[in-house]
């Protein structure tokens, strides 16, 4: 069809064809503000909310109060690690000193320090015995610390039996938060679709086509990004059945619409040649002309063989002669690319009665 458009003609369908993508952009963009504003309707809730109240008070408290005894005792756990660590330092030392000098007693072996000896015992007794202090008291620590760990552990393993028992509820209230998401959303939808569907069907070639495949663009954005993510899943069910509906509508409507372009086609070829000339107009001649199928029946047809004048699948007339020079034309040429001479059946196929001459060129002799 380009082919056949003059040049400025061309270029302003391209410009159009760009207002109509940027007029739907731009009702993109607004949509996108309608449904991001839309009333928050539904309040969003947490499993939480679904655990009755006096369980949820009553575990939170006791889970809250394990805890912080468990950080409790994980500090004086600490503090009392450190200071047994200390003892045992220190009585490693002090031990240590003391094997020393009782070496070196033998050696002497000097009766005088035995009071000394027994002083160093002593003093060494009761290192080891504040160790022992320090360990005994590490213990209890750890006993509690493990104590409120156990407790802490069996809050949380309550916590969580009562989220696992209140999950069902909340899934199901997420289902039907979904399903009323999705119906908001598809009173906002389905109206687009269906005005682009008339628009389609009636108004896509007329002046204004521009704007109304805009509008179209926008209705399919909408179906397929503001819509059909938000489709209620249900185990993949409710997708699936959906897909197989619209797939049977679509191939329905394909399968009509081939039946009844064919039944058109077999009635346009029945009639006369020149009748169908007239129904067919200028420009859609040259279009199927130029993708080299016939203007009639649109089958393929070789048109650069020159012995080919008519189509062999309709019987239409494809290229004629010239009345002036013969030069060898198409049938659908409104003058001849030759001389200039008007066409013989050009009056017919431009849809303007025998005999009434075109503006500005003499109406030809009739034939005698």
């Amino acid at each position: 069809m380009s082919k056949s458009l003059r040049l400025p003609e061309k270029w302003f369908r391209r410009g159009l064809w760009l207002v109509a993508v940027v007029f739907a952009s731009f009702l993109i963009g607004l949509g996108g503000l309608v449904v991001g504003n839309l009333p928050q309707a539904e309040r969003v809730q947490e499993v939480e909310d679904f655990i009755p109240a006096a369980d949820a008070q009553r575990v939170r408290a006791a889970l809250r109060q394990a805890q912080t005894v468990e950080r409790q005792a994980d500090k004086a756990r600490d503090t009392a690690r450190l200071k047994y660590e200390a003892e045992k330092a220190r009585y490693q030392s002090a031990r240590e000193s003391f094997d020393n000098w009782v070496a070196t007693r033998r050696a002497t072996e000097r009766p005088e320090q035995d009071s000394e000896l027994i002083a160093r015992t002593q003093a060494l007794d009761k290192i080891k015995q504040t160790e022992n202090q320090a360990r005994q008291l590490l213990e209890q620590v750890e006993q509690t610390s493990l104590a409120a760990s156990q407790n802490v552990s069996a809050a949380e393993s309550e916590w969580r039996d009562l989220h696992d028992a209140a999950y069902p509820a909340w899934q199901a209230r997420q289902r039907e938060v979904e399903l009323r998401v999705f119906l908001y959303r598809l009173a906002i939808t389905l109206p687009l679709l269906v005005a682009a569907g008339w628009l389609f069907a009636k108004q896509r070639k007329s002046t204004w086509w521009p704007f109304v495949w805009g509008f179209i663009f926008f209705a399919l954005f909408a179906f397929f990004v503001e819509l059909v993510p938000y489709l209620p899943d249900y185990g993949g069910y409710v997708r699936y059945i959906v897909g197989i509906v619209v797939t049977v509508l679509l191939g329905r409507y394909a399968i009509l619409a081939l039946n009844r372009y064919l039944e058109k086609q077999k009635l346009q070829e029945a009639l006369p040649e020149v009748q169908r000339r007239v129904e067919l107009g200028y420009d859609v001649a040259l279009g199927r002309l130029a993708k080299s199928v016939c203007p009639g029946c649109e089958r393929p047809v070789d048109l650069k063989n020159t012995e080919i004048d008519f189509c062999p699948h309709c019987g239409i007339g494809l290229f004629d002669h010239c009345g002036h020079c013969n030069t060898r034309k198409s049938a659908f040429s409104r003058y001849c690319h030759a001389c200039g001479t008007p066409a013989k059946e050009a009056p017919a196929a431009l849809g303007v009665p025998p005999g009434v001459a075109e503006p500005g060129r003499s109406a030809p002799p009739s034939s005698p």
